[in-house]
């Protein structure tokens, strides 16, 4: 029996970002699950944002030392936030294609594989996400998931509610997100911001039913989306909706109203139970 032709799956960039609170052994695990794929990536284009302890340099000089050049680190010298951090690694990707991970979350195997094949039967796809499960400490410890909708009208429709990826699950093409200006600043909101705008410039969306990643969260993770600031960058977030007529003047005050009592007036444990019944 002849010997399978193997598939020729185009060339793809992963894009992280690492700060100094990060855990060297949730950053171990991250790059391993990457670099582990059932189809590798060319490269790993690691942006160190400010400064980081002994501990997180340690991780990172032993993956510069086993992979050299497939693992690009772009040093920011002050923490510039993971807006302008990922628009400096976007432009430094060598590839069209780009995979967005986070340095504390797990990649199941064969993600990239499954997103190289759509791209590869989609020519027009522009962002392609999936399925997350969230967990505590270990990934069977499994509390929650995340699950968003996968065809582009879909994805269109609850854009104008909620994020409709999961950042650390998405693929996505170069030129499409240079197209929409890039990455920006917009405190917690970087990820939303960006597909709003790519969906003004008429991007091609899509989620795969799968689940693609494991999510670490915390138990502090309700508390953490509360409190004024948080409220605050939702806001500008959903002016900027109102302002580019994605949503309707009832729905901007309605988003701002409902996220205010959410965010600012509900103590943590009724914040949960909200997000965990309304926000999936």
């Amino acid at each position: 029996m002849e010997e399978e032709a193997k598939i020729a799956y185009p060339p793809y960039s992963v894009l992280m970002s690492v700060y100094v609170k990060e855990r060297p052994e949730n950053l171990k695990e991250s790059l391993d699950s990457m670099f582990r794929q059932t189809v590798p990536p060319d490269e790993i284009v690691m942006v160190e944002d400010g400064p980081l302890t002994e501990e997180l340099y340690s991780v990172l000089d032993a993956y510069s030392a086993q992979y050299g050049e497939c693992f690009k680190r772009i040093v920011n010298e002050q923490n510039e936030g993971l807006g302008n951090a990922l628009r400096k690694g976007v432009t430094a990707c060598e590839n069209e294609l780009i995979a967005r991970m986070d340095t504390d979350d797990i990649s199941r195997s064969d993600r990239c594989e499954k997103q190289l094949q759509a791209f590869m039967q989609q020519s027009d796809l522009d962002v392609l996400g999936g399925q997350i499960n969230e967990f505590i400490e270990t990934p069977t410890n499994v509390v929650g998931q995340r699950i968003v909708p996968c065809s582009h009208r879909d994805i269109c429709i609850f854009l104008k509610k909620r994020d409709p990826f999961n950042h650390p699950t998405v693929m996505f093409k170069k030129n499409a997100v240079l197209k929409a200006g890039n990455y920006m600043e917009l405190h917690y909101n970087e990820d939303y911001y960006l597909w709003s705008r790519m969906y003004l410039c008429g991007a091609v969306f899509a989620n795969l039913a799968d689940i693609l990643l494991d999510m670490r969260v915390s138990k502090d993770l309700y508390a953490r989306r509360g409190g004024y600031r948080y409220y605050k960058c939702q806001k500008k977030m959903f002016r900027f909706l109102r302002k580019n007529k994605i949503i309707s003047a009832g729905a901007y005050f309605r988003a701002k109203t409902v996220r205010f009592v959410v965010q600012v007036l509900m103590p943590n444990k009724m914040r949960a139970w909200a997000y965990k019944k309304f926000a999936r």
